[in-house]
């Protein structure tokens, strides 16, 4: 395909409650969309960075320099571009992962939409339907947490996922537990907020019989992680320490997980996403998809990979009301506790005129010279 241009569109959605973890609270979740024209079709596609740099180095402003600045014109300079172009192209820029993966999945959308191709079939989707699970973030009280899972669980959500750190871990999960059973689906996500000197405390929740904890301790500390597994029945997950295949490849053969959570903005996007999903597969160690809070056009792509053989676990996939009153999108809504695989070319769906211009606040336009 000729790129004939690139809109960087920035935009502020209200979140439907505070979402609290480790690392912070959001109210608002600041976008950065990016939108591919081609003579053939548009392609769409959502950059997952925080407006700050407290989940990964990466932060949304940045991720806007990177791309005007270096990404852009090294991919507008190529007289044709296909989605498996973009990452070689890029590859002498370090890092800006998620920078990376906006662009490749516009890029890779505007080329199915072309196509007449699902994102879904694309990459190998074996399912018309993934079941959902939900993130409950930290709370203020432990009835106030307990109310919040009760109306997942109602709304039809098959897993839930605590987010904890010190402070809030064994007493919030020991109450979710003894409300609602041993039937129920649970994990924790810690977002790296514990150290190994916590091994013995992290330990205690083994009694609970989690599916996993997540990420548990820094995102650089794989042989920390691997002892840390030693010490626990409770499966360890990563998430902020797979940056790559090859990190996922390291992680597995130290024994610092039996699990990983695979979140393709922080990879680099879809098709480091499936080389990874490969690698589980091979390996005998489970996946599912994570979330960061994204809107439709981002969840739409996520619910594709989630599709995928090898994701054996509930993702981080929910219902678009779960963090926006109004998506930018036609929302994805829960149907027995599971979302549809969007089956239309590219990632499926397009933004809504409306919302779209609601919650913009800032365009720019890069033609190609």
């Amino acid at each position: 395909m000729k790129i004939t241009g690139v809109e960087l569109r920035r935009l502020r959605l209200p979140l439907v409650s505070p979402f609290r973890t480790s690392f912070g609270t959001e109210t608002h979740r600041e976008l950065l969309l990016l939108r591919v024209v081609t003579p053939e079709a548009e392609g769409w596609a959502e950059c997952v960075a925080l407006a700050e740099p407290v989940y990964s180095p990466e932060y949304l402003a940045g991720a806007e320099q990177v791309l005007t600045t270096w990404f852009l014109p090294t991919i507008l300079g190529l007289d044709e571009v296909d989605a498996n172009q973009v990452g070689p192209a890029l590859h002498r820029f370090k890092g800006h992962r998620m920078a990376k993966a906006a662009l490749e999945t516009a890029v890779l959308d505007a080329e199915l939409r072309a196509r007449g191709v699902s994102l879904a079939r694309h990459l190998g989707a074996t399912k018309t339907r993934v079941p959902s699970g939900v993130s409950v973030g930290i709370m203020d009280s432990i009835p106030e947490l307990l109310d919040a899972v009760e109306g997942y669980l109602a709304e039809g959500y098959l897993r839930i996922k605590l987010k904890i750190e010190p402070g809030w871990d064994v007493a919030p999960v020991a109450a979710v537990r003894e409300r609602f059973g041993d039937e129920l689906l649970l994990q924790v996500d810690a977002n790296t907020a514990y150290t190994l000197a916590d091994a013995r405390h992290l330990s205690t929740l083994d009694n609970f019989g989690l599916l996993l904890i997540e990420q548990p301790l820094g995102e650089e500390d794989l042989r920390q992680h691997a002892q840390l597994a030693t010490r626990l029945r409770t499966p360890i997950c990563l998430d902020e320490s797979i940056t790559s295949a090859q990190a996922a490849a390291d992680a597995i053969t130290l024994g610092a997980c039996s699990v990983i959570n695979i979140k393709p903005g922080r990879v680099g996007g879809y098709l480091e996403s499936r080389r990874i999903h490969d690698l589980c597969q091979a390996h005998g160690v489970a996946a599912w998809c994570g979330g960061m809070l994204e809107t439709g056009i981002g969840r739409a792509a996520n619910v594709a990979f989630a599709a995928l053989p090898g994701c054996t676990l509930p993702g981080d996939t929910s219902a678009s009301h779960r963090y926006y009153r109004t998506d930018l999108t036609e929302p994805f809504d829960l149907v027995d506790g599971h979302l549809a695989v969007p089956t239309e070319p590219g990632i499926g769906l397009t933004p809504l005129a409306g919302p779209l211009a609601e919650f913009t606040t800032e365009t720019t336009w890069i033609k190609n010279p």
